[in-house]
């Protein structure tokens, strides 16, 4: 099998080990998946790399000597916090923070248009950045924050600048297991018309994350683009900080016995430097085949190569459903003399495309006479 960054076949052989059987476990680190990677010459974008597993993630690649761009709310604030990153950097490795705020799609569209114009592309793109179960909060842009910065920002972002990933390129979104606690409801993922659940929030921004990449690398994997979905593990980082310890204490108590009812050893913890172990064996090591369209749990299970693709026909008959129930929603609000969602309203945009529905108008929908009578 061939590996299209054209790294050290070793590394691949590490990876696949006798007979197929995956040579890493859960306390593998990200030195120990990269070992003595020679990575001079590639170039990364990281979105979070002030904090967390960014760090971490941006650490172990400057030194192996990569170039990474930092995508960060501020990089002045990110100086002091990434300070540990520069002082690794090896044979050329180095850091290079560029301003990004994933809940602004201005922030976003102007990092998109700055990268473009440096004209410098990327050999793996790591979808790091997010926010976890936070209050209820919309963004400028009148999104739910979770769904914005886990997702749009994300989505927007990489569309725009994947013209910089050639042959051979990568995207890593990280994910979460979390995913499957999201209840499939793409009609409110905005949360308009329901109840806001910050865990709920959570679930479907990462279930979000997953289709991403799962179409993207269908998009783009004909032309050598290949693109993945990781769910790093559970880490004690400053995402979970929004969350109780007895919401946490219970959520661990499930978790365990949910293992522990399959025969498998109970939940631990991953330390930073484990729960990045699973993104750069995405993007650097394992080979793209393996990892392409792909939901990749952390390393322990990555052998298992569960497959999130959507069959062709389930998909098909999924978007004939939605276009059928909203032929239905329109009629009911046409005979109910309301505004139909058919098109925006003058000065407004609509955000579709891989794995994200199409968003509707915020705003509340207005009364319309019938024809024939006056409105009143």
């Amino acid at each position: 099998m061939t590996n299209p960054l054209q790294f050290p076949p070793s590394r691949v052989a590490a990876v696949e080990g006798a007979n197929g059987l995956n040579v890493f476990d859960a306390r593998s680190t990200a030195d120990d998946v990269l070992g003595d990677l020679d990575l001079r010459g590639r170039h990364v974008l990281l979105t979070g790399a002030s904090s967390g597993l960014g760090i971490e993630t941006a650490r172990v690649l400057v030194a192996r000597g990569a170039r990474v761009v930092g995508a960060v709310r501020s990089p002045d604030q990110a100086a002091a916090a990434t300070a540990v990153v520069r002082e690794a950097a090896r044979d050329g490795g180095g850091l290079d923070l560029v301003p990004l705020n994933l809940a602004s799609l201005a922030s976003v569209r102007g990092c998109a248009q700055a990268l473009l114009q440096r004209e410098q592309p990327f050999d793996v793109v790591v979808a790091n950045a997010g926010v976890m179960a936070t209050p209820f909060a919309r963004t400028d842009d009148g999104l739910e924050m979770q769904l914005a910065t886990n997702h749009l920002g994300h989505f927007v972002l990489i569309n725009r600048i994947a013209s910089l990933m050639g042959t051979g390129s990568r995207l890593v979104v990280v994910a979460s297991s979390s995913h499957r606690a999201a209840d499939g409801d793409f009609d409110d993922l905005n949360v308009e018309r329901s109840d806001y659940h910050p865990q709920l929030a959570y679930a479907r921004s990462k279930l979000a994350n997953v289709l991403f990449a799962v179409e993207f690398d269908r998009r783009h994997r004909d032309r050598g683009v290949r693109a993945a979905a990781v769910h790093p593990g559970t880490i004690r980082t400053g995402l979970g900080r929004h969350i109780g310890q007895d919401v946490m204490d219970q959520a661990v108590a499930q978790i365990s016995a949910s293992l522990t009812a399959q025969g498998e050893p109970p939940f631990q913890w991953k330390s930073v430097e484990q729960g990045a172990a699973t993104s750069v064996w995405a993007g650097f090591v394992a080979p793209a085949d393996e990892v392409g369209g792909r939901l990749l749990r952390e390393l322990p299970r990555v052998r298992r190569r569960r497959c999130v693709r959507e069959p062709a026909g389930r998909r098909r008959q999924r978007d004939r459903t939605r276009s059928r129930n909203r032929r239905a929603d329109v009629a009911s609000q046409r005979s109910a003399g309301r505004r139909t969602l058919l098109s925006p309203r003058p000065g407004t945009s609509r955000i579709a495309g891989p794995g994200f529905p199409r968003h509707r108008d915020p705003r509340p929908l207005t009364r319309r006479a019938p024809p024939g009578r006056s409105p009143s």
